[in-house]
């Protein structure tokens, strides 16, 4: 978790030349790449981690992250309170995000079979649990089509030498 918000921290240190609270890029650029970017850097490989977000040093981590994009959208000053910046970009607290991803993600996995329930009330088996009590309409079966490859070829190659080009009958139509 903390190697995870060490990067998105840093990214957009990577662009603060870029941006000022007078010049630079749009807020409607910068809050594009914060949310193209940065969450997608901190939402790589959620499911695994997403227990460690409910921590309340993981929730505060991931708070100076969003405050450094809001500081960057919005171009306030640092003593602006970040749930107001956050409330005024309109930017979700990233533990919820978080949360909301691993949720979508674990009901996909399980609607096509590939969920396992070593066990359902630890760890990352959990969410799917909770998911499912919270909501019956997540019991219920979803209209999902599991992909097929088939490998096969569907032609056949024949391979003339000079020879059998010449037995071959010539199309008397052409000439």
């Amino acid at each position: 978790m903390e190697v995870k918000v060490r990067k998105a921290h840093n990214l957009p240190w990577a662009c603060s030349r870029a941006c000022g609270a007078g010049w630079g890029l749009r807020p409607k650029v910068v809050h594009w790449l914060y949310v193209t970017i940065v969450w997608l850097t901190i939402s790589f490989a959620f499911l695994v981690w997403w227990p460690g977000c409910k921590t309340a040093s993981a929730k505060k981590k991931q708070s100076k992250v969003q405050r450094l994009a809001c500081l960057g959208i919005t171009g306030a000053i640092c003593t602006t309170p970040t749930g107001a910046m956050e409330v005024l970009v309109g930017l979700p607290l990233l533990d919820l995000v978080i949360q909301g991803e691993s949720r979508s993600e674990a009901h996909r996995l399980s609607s096509l079979g590939r969920w396992s329930y070593l066990h359902p009330q630890q760890g990352h088996s959990c969410i799917l649990t909770q998911l499912q009590k919270s909501d019956p309409i997540f019991n219920m079966g979803v209209d999902v089509m599991k992909p097929v490859f088939n490998l096969e070829p569907k032609y056949r190659d024949t391979m003339l030498t000079k020879r059998g080009m010449d037995q071959r009958p010539q199309d008397s139509s052409c000439g």
